[in-house]
């Protein structure tokens, strides 16, 4: 090999060299600061490719993504003086990363640690306000809310950092007074169950009495209308059967003597002690119905 050859080779590597310690990348889910001569500078690197001073210039980079801080459990007093045992958790991300960096030194755990500080503080306060109803009901999204608006307002200056969102994971009440608070609920309860159950018999009284009542009225005006309607019957039955009669006594009274005839000789072993001279045997003596 020439030294031309060699002296080319070695320029090659030395700007390749020098090259990879220009250039480097900074991922979308990355933010970065420039550190020259160990000073922060103003202009922070924006995602993609970035060029920098070789040997002056120090790149640091950090996870942009919302993080997790997940706190220990912590003892909390309401308004009522009530102590509870509070699981949370919270979302946060870096907003202003030289800040971030400033304050930090780009330690995740620098961070989380003195933002679980400031979280604690402030879920302190604010069930320190509330009863323990309203720590436990629909206002726990309220408490949130504000606690997360009161917290942003003083880590976005100090930390650099935006709190996404704050969580409760869970409420307990201390180990020495949660199975004598369970049995006050559940004796509570019970009482609202007795309560529940008296005042269900006594809606069913009422409902089984109102049921008996309409009961009576409806089958008192079904036997009237029943009543009228067979009167109603047996009148028109009357008149049908007088005007009948008028029109042909004699044939009216021949009708009547043959039902009289079916409904008697109906049942082959029925026995009847009837005088032969009776009026019950006209027609069949005579068709004519004539007595002599």
């Amino acid at each position: 090999m020439s030294t031309k050859s060699l002296f080319l080779g070695i320029l090659v590597i030395v700007g390749a060299l020098l090259a990879s310690s220009m250039i480097y990348i900074v991922p979308e889910y990355q933010k970065a600061v420039v550190l020259r001569f160990g000073k922060l500078q103003p202009d922070y690197p924006q995602t993609g490719v970035n060029f920098k001073y070789p040997f002056a210039d120090d790149v640091r980079k950090f996870d942009g993504r919302i993080l997790t801080l997940d706190a220990q459990p912590e003892n909390y007093f309401t308004v009522q003086n009530k102590r509870l045992v509070v699981d949370s958790y919270a979302k946060w991300r870096i907003a202003d990363v030289g800040l971030y960096y400033s304050k930090t030194g780009g330690s995740e755990i620098v961070a989380g640690s003195r933002l679980a500080v400031r979280i604690s503080d402030g879920l302190r306060n604010e069930f320190g306000q509330r009863t323990l109803h309203e720590v436990v009901s629909g206002e726990r999204d309220e408490l949130m809310a504000s606690l997360i608006e009161t917290i942003n307002q003083t880590v976005r200056d100090q930390l650099g950092i935006d709190v996404i969102d704050i969580r409760v994971k869970r409420i307990d009440l201390p180990d020495e007074v949660r199975e004598p608070v369970y049995r006050r609920m559940a004796a509570d309860r019970e009482k609202e169950a007795r309560e529940y159950r008296s005042k269900g018999k006594e809606q069913a009284e009422i409902i089984e009495a109102d049921a008996d009542r309409q009961k009576t009225v409806l089958e008192a005006e079904a036997y009237r209308d029943s009543e009228l309607i067979r009167g109603e019957g047996d009148a028109k039955a009357t008149a049908i059967y007088a005007a009948a009669y008028n029109k042909d006594p004699e044939f009216y009274s021949f009708v009547r003597s043959l039902n009289a005839y079916q409904s008697t000789f109906n049942n082959k072993g029925d026995i009847m002690l009837i005088d032969p001279e009776s009026d019950f045997f006209r027609y069949l003596k005579d068709p004519q119905g004539n007595t002599q």
